[in-house]
């Protein structure tokens, strides 16, 4: 049964992988200075609440957290993220060492916010974990004992597959991320921090065009017909608008814009953020941008009844019209220049072909 207008379920908000860092951290140095099992441990967080979280391992030295991303769709949710604690005698050095165990990555291409060769832990979980640690120390007694902090995440270097580490320049596990501690749900930041990441990545490795793609489909085409070095490739997802004044905010001279039908419908209808909120609408938008294009009142009132953008696609093409489809991909690439401010080729993906159209300036 259909929930009544207005009680849609809210959604919860979680738990970043630099907190539950911070939190292991924090369980393990207690455990090296002999506490007992403590259950819980609570941290302060960079907007000064705190916030505490259930312990799935507890040693001399050791401690795991089980990642809580509430109601945000992200790989690492589930993931058991832990900290091994050791004493430093050797006098100098940083009070609290940080080092990547099993799982998590190394950076190895300049362009992200932590130097080469450094672990792939960002600067505010870095922070937290050292707040975090210094408060354990002073539980115990121990304040001013150097330690070092060995994060790790269960089987991160299997799930850093699914994400773009490996493009952005980590290697060997995950990265571990969080500006505020906290995951909102199908948030934007995630997206737009990582385009951010890959901009940065592909201007310190000298770029002066990149590749903006809606999907892994789109940006594999495009990549076959440019083989340009894989720092160029941006994953944008729906963050249209994002993505191309972002471009050029990082200096870039050209952009290379890939999607399917319905994403660059989108784009040449000037929609900034192209994700599906209602079919039967952008079907209606796209058959009256065909006749706006030429296509005939009849023909563009039939394709309003389709019951995808994509149909549509495939209905113009069987009935010959590829030069209605290139005056949209035409369309988008006049509304994506006038965002952006620089030039940019638009590529028309398929699933089945490939790239079946390219209009450049």
């Amino acid at each position: 049964m259909a929930k009544p207008a207005g009680t849609a379920k809210k959604l919860r908000s979680g738990y970043t992988t630099g907190a539950c860092a911070a939190a292991a951290a924090k369980a393990a140095v207690l455990g090296l200075l002999g506490r007992p099992h403590p259950g819980r441990v609570a941290i302060p967080f960079p907007d000064g609440s705190r916030h505490a979280f259930d312990l799935c391992r507890f040693g001399t030295g050791l401690a795991t957290v089980v990642k809580d991303a509430g109601d945000d769709p992200d790989v690492t949710n589930g993931a058991e993220i832990g900290a091994e604690a050791r004493w430093l005698d050797e006098p100098g050095g940083e009070p609290v060492a940080l080092v990547n165990g099993p799982g998590v990555g190394v950076v190895t291409k300049p362009g992200l916010p932590v130097p080469v060769g450094e672990p792939a832990i960002n600067p505010v979980p870095r922070q937290m974990i050292r707040a975090a640690v210094t408060e354990a120390l002073a539980e115990g007694g121990a304040a001013g004992r150097r330690v070092e902090v060995r994060v790790f995440v269960r089987d991160g270097e299997a799930l850093a597959e699914k994400t773009l580490n490996r493009r952005l320049g980590v290697v060997g596990g995950l990265s571990i991320l969080g500006t505020t501690g906290i995951v909102r749900p199908v948030s934007a930041s995630a997206w737009t921090d990582t385009i951010e990441a890959s901009l940065r990545v592909a201007r310190a490795a000298g770029l002066d065009e990149v590749v903006l793609a809606t999907g892994r489909t789109s940006e594999a085409a495009v990549q076959r017909q440019l083989d340009l070095p894989e720092e160029a490739l941006v994953m944008m997802g729906d963050y249209l608008h994002y993505a191309l004044t972002a471009t050029a905010r990082h200096g870039f001279g050209r952009i290379h814009l890939a999607g399917m039908w319905a994403k660059l419908v989108k784009a040449a209808l000037a929609v900034p953020q192209t994700h599906v909120r209602n079919g039967a609408l952008e079907v209606r938008q796209a058959a009256a941008l065909l006749a706006e294009l030429g296509l005939d009142a009849g023909v563009a009132a039939a394709l309003a009844e389709a019951n995808t953008a994509r149909e549509i696609h495939e209905r113009l093409r069987a009935a010959g019209r590829d030069d209605l489809v290139s005056a949209v991909c035409a369309r988008a690439r006049i509304q994506a220049e006038a965002w952006s401010g620089l030039p940019v080729t638009v590529y028309l993906v398929t699933a089945e072909e490939g790239v079946v159209c390219r209009v450049a300036d």
